[in-house]
């Protein structure tokens, strides 16, 4: 039991050191140099980051809750 302890903290291991140089050699290199053609346009404001990357996932979780619970509901009553 002893060994097989061992081995899933290695594996563990072995995974996190893998996933953590991959996210390190994914990194932009040169991330402050423009490409020719580089257009960024305006950044988003606080309210549009927040609607972006918070809103619109929280109301599609409700939605698709919603639409699960609801059609759970008619299954039950059906029977």
């Amino acid at each position: 039991m002893e060994n097989v302890d061992k081995r899933n903290a290695l594996r563990a291991g072995a995974v996190s050191a893998a996933a953590t140089l991959m996210m390190l050699m994914s990194s932009p290199a040169m991330a402050l140099i423009r490409d020719d053609g580089d257009d960024p346009g305006q950044g988003l404001t606080v309210a549009q980051t927040l609607g972006l990357f918070v809103g619109i996932p929280v109301l599609s979780f409700v939605v698709i809750a919603g639409l699960c619970m609801l059609s759970a509901r008619r299954t039950s009553s059906g029977k």
